[in-house]
């Protein structure tokens, strides 16, 4: 984890995938995230960058980034099956508190990830890592600012002053949903 690398052409995880566009603003993340072995494909050599991210899709995203750590009980969560992609990552999410369920049943990992969950998950998880997830800054930049969920406020302004959010047409969108990409 931490600094995103470059890549050259000869050197472009993002060239095995018929719909990465290498001129898009994506470009160096997918190549990182692939190389990282952070995210994989859809099939059928597809990435799908303008696909959904479901919440099970980030969970594993951020425990294939903490190394896959070995979980010693799988969820309690009763909608994540013992042999799904998700199934660990969800259970150490769960375990470490960097994931929540939308219930005290339900994980949801199918469900598309809102990006204030999104957030709310990144500022969890750097403080799993020991990073200092405190904010300085309130979002009033934003018109929709007072649509965040109280849950993911704190999460939110921490995720606009670091730069990991930047908002959509000046709006920061929070109960919209991320893309693959």
């Amino acid at each position: 984890p931490g600094t995103v690398k470059k890549f050259t052409l000869s050197d472009c995880p993002s060239q095995a995938f018929r719909d990465l566009d290498i001129s898009c603003w994506y470009h160096e993340y997918t190549d990182y995230v692939l190389s990282a072995g952070l995210m994989k494909g859809m099939g059928n050599g597809l990435f799908a960058p303008n696909g959904t991210l479901t919440r099970g899709m980030l969970v594993t995203t951020l425990y294939r980034l903490a190394d896959e750590p070995q979980v010693a009980e799988q969820s309690t969560f009763t909608d994540v099956a013992e042999d799904r992609y998700y199934s660990d990552a969800v259970a150490w999410a769960q375990a470490n508190g960097i994931a929540k369920g939308m219930t005290d049943a339900a994980f949801c990992p199918e469900a598309p990830v809102t990006r204030e969950q999104m957030v709310t998950f990144l500022a969890r998880y750097a403080k799993y890592q020991g990073a200092d997830v405190s904010t300085q800054g309130a979002l009033t930049g934003y018109p929709d600012a007072k649509t965040v969920s109280d849950f993911a406020l704190a999460s939110m302004t921490w995720a606009v002053e670091q730069g990991l959010i930047q908002g959509i047409d000046g709006n920061l969108v929070p109960r919209g949903t991320a893309t693959r990409a």
